[in-house]
């Protein structure tokens, strides 16, 4: 094993090889643990993309939540958020997802016109605001919405970072990085999938090219091509296994450039980056 590659899988608690069921109830405990904890709070918020992420963690937290009415009369809910940029062009998985985890309630807060609204005022300013830029704005939009809807419904918000994610930094910063728990944290892609296999969720949902869609002129730009480097090699990496050089000097490249997102503000008192 390259010498950092077994810190990056120490740092992302990664396992070689999990038991979906066991990793199953460890989150949904994790989740009921947390609002049992926390009683100031009554409901999850996630926004559902339709993808593999949001819907493994959205079903999690239906059982989560579902567990904990069983036994509390404090009536938890399951607040699902659709989030599109005008008309989704995989919509159709998005209400499939919708229907597999079955929320309590379902909120829609389309993000087209306070992205549009917000580009015309930055290049108002004299910016240029290209394409990219649109890209980081439009998860901030829905991250303003989501806590927007966890304030109404006294919910915590549901991230869907994930090891072979979390290890680029491959989220937006303040965008769909800022979330208050995520209980998919620990587990790569490979992993996910299994669980949700577990779950008997559909195959489409699970099965389907990962894709963070956040592009006007790339849309559905499939993340392996953003991240310039596989799933399987990434995976392969997080499990400790050997992959070729090329993919894994990517994969460092990636992890050392991005240690910022992966950490809270800096202060004088951090020394991570000298």
């Amino acid at each position: 094993m390259r010498p950092l590659q077994a810190k990056i899988i120490a740092d992302l608690h990664v396992q070689p090889v999990i038991d979906p069921e066991s990793e199953i109830r460890r989150s949904v405990d994790f989740l009921k643990h947390y609002l049992q904890h926390n009683p100031q709070y009554r409901s999850y918020v996630i926004a559902i993309s339709g993808g593999q992420d949001s819907t493994l963690a959205g079903k999690l937290a239906k059982i989560a939540i579902t567990e904990l009415n069983a036994h509390h009369t404090l009536n938890y809910q399951l607040i699902a958020v659709r989030q599109p940029y005008g008309e989704q062009i995989d919509a159709v998985d998005a209400t499939a997802a919708l229907d597999f985890i079955q929320p309590d309630q379902t909120v829609t807060t389309n993000i087209k016109s306070s992205t549009d609204a917000m580009t015309l005022a930055l290049r108002d300013s004299g910016l240029i605001v290209n394409d990219l830029s649109r890209g980081s704005i439009k998860p901030k939009m829905r991250m303003i919405a989501q806590y927007a809807v966890a304030r109404e419904y006294d919910g915590i918000v549901i991230g869907t970072d994930h090891a072979a994610e979390a290890f680029a930094g491959f989220f937006t910063k303040y965008g769909d990085g800022g979330t208050d728990i995520n209980p998919l944290w620990r587990l790569n892609k490979r992993q996910g999938r299994d669980m949700l296999r577990t779950l008997e969720a559909p195959k489409t949902l699970y099965e389907k090219i990962p894709t963070a869609d956040l592009e006007d002129d790339h849309p559905q730009l499939p993340d392996e091509m953003a991240l310039g480097v596989s799933y399987d090699y990434i995976d392969d990496y997080l499990e400790g296994k050997n992959v070729p050089n090329k993919a894994s000097e990517k994969i460092e490249q990636l992890y050392l450039t991005s240690a910022h997102k992966r950490h809270e503000p800096v202060t004088i008192y951090d020394t991570w980056f000298y």
